[in-house]
């Protein structure tokens, strides 16, 4: 048996092993890729608002508004977007047992509810926990991603070898896709020539989904980079013997601070403390489609005093070109580092890897069927 013949055997097992829930991770990624654009036009009615010359209501007046549509739930932090956007305020809890996850859309001007959205019951969120776990549990759901990934990335890698041309006759066929041909030669071509043109983007997708999910390579990357701080986020922690010095509605009056310090911002989200130690952390976004530039400040409750962080998600400022690589890959993974042609290509490239294990199948099946010549 030639080295081609084995690579071919790998190939395909690899593909019946990974197949289906390749194409669950891909077909989910595919119909994720424009889930801002479409959630923002089909939400219009409650996520914008007509702007005032009125200041903002702040934030705890909102938090109260907010607690009072879903009471004994936790408010995780209320977000403040454009002059006619609604604030979003954001609440969740993921611990077994008492798991929720609502958002409540509100007129900032006069906290005037326009939403309150089970996020459980949101379309993009079941595509999501799709994408990302399987709908299984997640410990259990998030390993097999993990696993089927990487066969994946071995798979696009030995389908790169038994695609490349014997000679420059073979060559002139491995680039376009014979249209007129029977279809079991349209789906060869569907396989071959479009996994080839989507090889390198889907790898590269892949391994920025593998990021997310798989410390060890995420520290391996972060490390060769140079990367020197954690990539685990922890929170730092207020003082609370300083209960004495605390001033009336702190969260408001570091959100009238955070409004002077960065007028360029997008968004600004304020987060409430969980508990009597608890930071208040502030994320401040200069571009709200995407994320990698986002300043990440804590503060003590009790003084106001700014905390520093030994991870990667603190001030934009202080971040080394390791630090924003891997703060970059959730937008690099999106495609929404370029903008509007990068989420097509990523939509394209997923729609393409939920292709290869169909048309693979496909080519399978018709040569188990196919019948020998004379």
């Amino acid at each position: 048996m030639t080295v081609k013949k084995i690579i071919g055997k790998v190939h395909l097992w690899l593909g019946f092993t990974s197949g289906i829930v390749v194409f669950i991770i891909a077909i989910t990624g595919c119909l994720y890729a424009f889930q801002a654009e479409i959630s923002k036009g089909i939400g219009k009615s409650y996520r914008y608002v007509t702007p005032r010359q009125t200041p903002y209501l702040p934030p705890t007046q909102l938090k109260e508004i907010a607690e009072k549509q879903l009471q004994k739930k936790h408010l995780h932090s209320v977000q403040y977007g454009a002059s006619n956007e609604a604030v979003v305020a954001t609440f969740y809890n993921f611990e077994p047992g008492n798991e929720y996850y609502y958002t409540i859309y509100l007129n900032p001007y006069s906290g005037e509810v326009l939403k309150v959205k089970n996020m459980d019951r949101d379309f993009f969120r079941v595509v999501l926990l799709g994408h990302y776990y399987l709908w299984l549990p997640e410990t259990v759901g998030q390993r097999i991603t993990i696993y089927a990934t990487i066969i994946f990335v071995v798979m696009m890698i030995t389908g790169i070898i038994l695609w490349w041309p014997r000679n420059k006759a073979a060559a002139k066929q491995r680039f376009s896709i014979k249209w007129k041909a029977a279809w079991r030669r349209k789906n060869y071509d569907l396989h071959n020539v479009l996994g080839f043109y989507m090889t390198w983007v889907v790898i590269f997708m892949a391994i920025t989904g593998l990021i997310f999910g798989w410390q060890l390579l995420a520290n391996a990357i972060y490390k060769t980079a140079g990367g020197k701080k954690s990539l685990t986020y922890q929170e730092p922690l207020s003082d609370k013997t300083k209960w004495n010095q605390a001033t009336a509605f702190p969260v408001d009056r570091l959100w009238g601070q955070m409004q002077e310090e960065h007028k360029d911002a997008e968004t600004i989200e304020m987060h409430f403390p969980a508990t009597d130690t608890s930071a208040l952390e502030v994320a401040i976004n200069t571009d709200a489609d995407t994320y990698w530039r986002t300043d990440y400040r804590f503060f003590d409750q009790y003084t106001l005093k700014e905390l520093p962080v030994e991870h990667i998600y603190g001030r934009f400022k202080d971040a080394k070109g390791a630090d924003k690589l891997l703060r970059m890959n959730y937008d690099i993974h999106v495609g929404a580092i370029w903008g509007l042609p990068g989420k097509i290509l990523a939509f394209f490239a997923s729609l393409i890897a939920a292709s290869l294990p169909i048309t693979g199948f496909m080519i399978w099946w018709g040569r188990r069927k196919k019948k020998p010549s004379r």
